[in-house]
Formats: structure tokens, C-alpha cells, sequence
């Protein structure tokens, strides 16, 4: 036997994975999903060479995409849940290619890890986190101040908050959802049952939940904190209508899912397109037109790489926004309406049943809620 088959394909991490896209380390990834799978959502970079190949047309031999693999650069298979990607792994490695990894869980795995990125310092020693699922394009945030924190539309996987809390010596005492989720399930309330934190959520968007809450409200500001760093909830309904954008120390502007770096929100989600394509206007071209220029947007979403910037993080200057983004340049109202309600990207995955679970009225098992967040977010009108 060969010193190649004697080896073994080694396991790459989703943290791992990570680490190497953000720092723009080169990688060649296989994709043993079917194409169609593969078209709607998979692992992008600026650093990656990607490539496509279905694990069934793999079974009786890698043979016809050797010479396509790579001798000099590391090598990732991947699929959906780590069993096909290590078959595939390993037949390579017969054949010859020696640096070869599988991805651990697969594209579950990725889609659920997240990494949390500083992004500013706050008064009196407080600091603001944000939270970014690459694999999903999800954003959620961090306020710490005086060994008391906030939390901001979080994931349901929210070990990664408990841990940073922890780190920083700070208690959760605020879970905040900006709106009713539909791309993913909400982990506010898990957070808030267990540190005992109070559950934030816009009353509009809260109508037919089935558990206690919090009111989350323009005029009632919620503290963090013996500083009393003040998070200023501004209502910005469109995207919902109950969205609530969090105004944070007169510097950040948490946006949810209203306004993003390259985009803005889509109405429909809740079958309310046309209801809300006013409310939608009337946030983004008059209420955010008010505030100052100068605040940074830090959304609940990105829909592509080209919005990370060299940190990882995804953010941008407001008056910046009003210059770049598309969907704050369009002047005709009619056109605005078109835009934002025909030709949108398709609907994220299980999305109705993502929303009935975040008002309380589904239980899902934990696997089942990892199945129904496969894929992208598509919370914008400029999304794939």
C-alpha cells in the first residue's frame, strides 16, 4: 500500500473553514451535492476555487476529476452532512492527492457556525460585538457595559453569546429581536429563559405569539448597564410592520432587516407586499433620511461577500447608503413599488414555518430547526 493510502483525509471545522476565507487563504473546495442544491446555496471566497461534482457521479471512481484537483493547495470536500464528502475525500486520497480535507457536518455545520467580530468601543468601557453567520449571512449583535450585555436578533445556536458574556464577566439581561424573523429561528427567548434577560419584540409583529414579551417601542429606551448605555429603538416598519431599528449611543444604527450594505428589505414575507410598500418607503426615504449621516449601519443580514469588509464585519457610513445603494436611489414612487414587490429572489427555505416557530405556535426538534434554516437568507430584493 501506497504512504497515500495509508492515510486518512483529515477533518476541517466550520471555525476553521472560516478562518481561512476571512483571511483570504487559498483553498480548492469540491461540492458533492447536486448541482441544483449547489446553484442555490454553497461556500463562497475571494481565495476559494470552487468546483461542482454530484457524489453520485463519484461512486465508481474519482478518476475523471483528478487531474482537475489541485497538487499544491489544500483540498475541501463537501456535502450536506459529512458522510458523502469523507467517501469522496478518501478516494482522492488513493488517488493520489495527499492534502485532502472534509468538511465536519458538512453544509449543516456551516450554515449554523457564526464568528463574532468587534466593532467599537463604547462609552465608559463598554463595547459592541457583532456576530457574523458566514454561512447564511445572518448578523446579530453584542452591547456589553458594566458586566451587564444585550443581545441583538440572535441565532438559535447561542452558545457563541453565552460564551463572549461570559468572557467579558457580563450577565445577558436584554434579548432584542429588531422584527419577527423568517429567514431563521430566533434564539432571543432561549437566551432570556436561560439568564433570566427580559424578551424583546415589537407589539405589531407580535399579534399572534403565544408566550410574555417585552414591548420593544420607539420612546422607551432600554439601558445596559450602570453607564446606562441607551439602546433607542426607532420604529421603521416595511421589512414587518412592527421592524424596530435599535439606535445605539448616537453612533450605530442596528437597521434589522430594513436596510442593508447593498440592499433593503423585502415586504412579502408575510404575504403583505403591497400593504407594506408605503411603510417601507416612508422608513428608509424619510425617517433614516432624518437622522445623521454619520451613523454606521450595522444590519441583521448581508447578501454576498463583496459587503465583508477585511475584518469580516459588515457595516457602512448612512449617508454613504444614501449614495450607494440601490434600493435608497430610486426616485419614482411607482418604480419603488415595482422594485420592492415583482421579480423578487425566491422566498428563503420553510420560511412560514421559521415564522409560526418564532411566534411560539411550532416546537420543532433541534434537527428539525437545522433542516428548515438550510439555504440563504433572502431577506433583500437584490438577494440570489
Amino acid at each position: 500500500m501506497t504512504a497515500s493510502r495509508s492515510r486518512k483525509p483529515t477533518l476541517m471545522t466550520a471555525s476553521e473553514l472560516a478562518g481561512m476565507i476571512l483571511r483570504k487563504e487559498q483553498l480548492f473546495l469540491l461540492d458533492v451535492r447536486n448541482e441544483g442544491d449547489y446553484q442555490n446555496w454553497r461556500i463562497e471566497g475571494d481565495s476559494i476555487t470552487v468546483m461542482n461534482k454530484p457524489y453520485f457521479e463519484l461512486l465508481d471512481g474519482v478518476e475523471a476529476i483528478v487531474d482537475e484537483c489541485p497538487r499544491n493547495q489544500k483540498l475541501l470536500v463537501v456535502c450536506a452532512k459529512e458522510g458523502s464528502s469523507y467517501f469522496v475525500a478518501e478516494q482522492l486520497m488513493e488517488a493520489g492527492i495527499t492534502d485532502v480535507y472534509y468538511l465536519q457536518g458538512g453544509m449543516k455545520s456551516w450554515s449554523e457556525h457564526i464568528e463574532p467580530v468587534k466593532v467599537g468601543e463604547l462609552k465608559d468601557g463598554g463595547v459592541l460585538y457583532q456576530f457574523v453567520r458566514l454561512g447564511k449571512g445572518c448578523l446579530s449583535y453584542m452591547i456589553i457595559s458594566d458586566g451587564e450585555a444585550a443581545v441583538v436578533d440572535a441565532i438559535r445556536l447561542t452558545d457563541a453569546y453565552e460564551q463572549l458574556a461570559r468572557e467579558n464577566g457580563a450577565v445577558i439581561k436584554h434579548a432584542i429581536d429588531t422584527h419577527l424573523h423568517a429567514d431563521h429561528i430566533s434564539g432571543g427567548r432561549k437566551l432570556a429563559e436561560a439568564s433570566g434577560a427580559s424578551y424583546w419584540l415589537p407589539p405589531k409583529d407580535a399579534e399572534e405569539t403565544v408566550f410574555p414579551y417585552s414591548r420593544l417601542e420607539e420612546g422607551s429606551p432600554i439601558a445596559v448597564g450602570h453607564s446606562e448605555i441607551a439602546i433607542q429603538p426607532i420604529y421603521s416598519p416595511g421589512h414587518t410592520i412592527g421592524s424596530t431599528s435599535l439606535l445605539i449611543e448616537d453612533t450605530y444604527l442596528l437597521s434589522g432587516d430594513i436596510l442593508f450594505v447593498a440592499s433593503i428589505g423585502r415586504p412579502d414575507l408575510a404575504g403583505k407586499a403591497e400593504d407594506w410598500v408605503h411603510d417601507l418607503r416612508s422608513s428608509l426615504y424619510e425617517t433614516f433620511s432624518r437622522l445623521d449621516p454619520e451613523l454606521i449601519v450595522l444590519p441583521a443580514h448581508y447578501g454576498n461577500r463583496q459587503e465583508l469588509r477585511e475584518d469580516g464585519s459588515v457595516m457602512a457610513r448612512l449617508g454613504d447608503l444614501f449614495h450607494s445603494n440601490p434600493g435608497l436611489n430610486i426616485a419614482d414612487q411607482e418604480a419603488f413599488r415595482h422594485a420592492v414587490t415583482s421579480g423578487l429572489p425566491p422566498q428563503p427555505h420553510a420560511y412560514q414555518e421559521i415564522r409560526e416557530t418564532n411566534m411560539g405556535k411550532l416546537q420543532p426538534s433541534e434537527s428539525e430547526q437545522g433542516d428548515m434554516e438550510i439555504g440563504p437568507n433572502r431577506c433583500a430584493i437584490h438577494d440570489r
